[in-house]
């Protein structure tokens, strides 16, 4: 029988949708007939789990960014209180999320939202859940609610993750690095001037990308600022993502330079990444991750935030992007990063996919489940 996958995620930004929706292109790919179910999990989770998810976060990434930091300790760091917090997550979001499962009979489940995860694992190894559970992990590090011991499978987007994976989950917890979330465009060689081509870009000279994600947060203007001041960049493309209001400010604050462009949210950030030499990024996650595939040198600056100050400390522990803590930092890492050069290939296209793994395991129960 063709396997019917339920696809889980959060709309709260880019971070979550994206990989729910490539992982869903994936699948179709590698399996034509498979259904595939992909479903906004905060609106069966109830009223408060939303509000505390997905609405908070709408006021404090702009206005009290400060409580960001305050509910990831909360919630998060601290090993006291998030094991309460964790608890009544899934006391709060595990009614929701069985009648859910009860409504579509997938014969298996993927999440790509860390408190979704969490209440999905704890429901399996509670025997609540009889559905193989598959955890579609984006970020580097902070891998509490992403990992969870009830969970079957982890998918891992950087090998680098293995180790605090199996330290929240188990050390016989079943991790593999995988690509499926992200666009399959990374995957394909670009060349750089052909990018730049396609971006009507400058052929030659240095390009320098500052980002703020899919929420538009961070010290773009700064950022731009200090990349114009860098001997050789010759543009500097600052995007905006959803942050139509940024995205205005921007365009009013450098409409006499003409070596800036401000852009909204793109679907061709494959492109942008193979066109710039550095990426200047807030929020860490994918982005970093589509920036190495691609070879443009990261860097981390203007947010960090709750767990984004974890992913830094992975970034600077790994060697896998430079972080600078304030702006008077930020023109002389761009300055070593053009020095550096573009980041080498490294071997992302040997990685199975995603697709592989959810629908071996949705294998066994596909044969059992009943037709509706």
């Amino acid at each position: 029988m063709a396997p019917r996958v339920l696809i889980l995620t959060a709309s709260v930004g880019e971070g979550h949708d994206l990989p729910a929706r490539t992982l869903a292109d994936q699948l179709r790919a590698e399996c034509p007939a498979a259904e595939i179910l992909t479903e906004d999990a905060l609106e069966h989770m109830g009223r408060f789990v939303r509000m505390m998810s997905a609405d908070t976060a709408t006021v404090v990434f702009y206005r009290f960014q400060f409580l960001w930091d305050v509910g990831f300790w909360v919630f998060a760091r601290s090993a006291l209180t998030r094991r309460g917090t964790q608890a009544l997550l899934a006391r709060l979001g595990g009614p929701g999320i069985l009648r859910l499962v009860g409504d579509r009979r997938p014969d298996v489940i993927v999440s790509v939202y860390p408190n979704v995860t969490e209440v999905l694992g704890r429901l399996r190894a509670r025997g609540q859940l009889a559905v193989p559970v598959l955890a579609g992990i984006t970020d580097l590090a902070a891998m509490h609610y992403w990992a969870s011991p009830g969970v079957d499978v982890h998918l891992i987007t950087h090998p680098e993750s293995d180790e605090e994976v199996r330290a929240v989950a188990g050390a016989d917890a079943v991790v593999h690095c995988v690509h499926g979330f992200t666009r399959p465009e990374f995957l394909v060689p670009r060349a750089q001037e052909d990018a730049r081509a396609a971006l009507d870009l400058p052929r030659f000279g240095k390009v320098v990308l500052v980002s703020g994600g899919g929420w538009g947060v961070g010290d773009l203007a700064g950022a731009a600022e200090e990349a114009l001041a860098v001997e050789g960049v010759v543009r500097v493309v600052a995007l905006c993502g959803r942050n139509e209001k940024l995205r205005d400010a921007l365009e009013l604050r450098f409409a006499g330079e003409p070596r800036v462009r401000v852009e909204g949210f793109t679907e061709v950030m494959s492109e942008w990444m193979a066109a710039a030499d550095v990426l200047v990024h807030s929020t860490g996650g994918l982005t970093v991750l589509e920036s190495l595939m691609r070879g443009s040198r990261p860097i981390s600056y203007g947010w960090g935030r709750g767990h984004i100050r974890l992913n830094n400390a992975a970034y600077r522990r790994f060697g896998l992007a430079d972080v600078v803590a304030n702006r008077g930092q930020l023109r002389g890492a761009i300055q070593e990063a053009l020095r550096r050069g573009r980041v080498p290939a490294n071997g992302f296209t040997e990685l199975p996919s995603a697709a592989s793994f959810v629908l071996a395991a949705a294998g066994t129960s596909a044969v059992a489940r009943p037709q509706r």
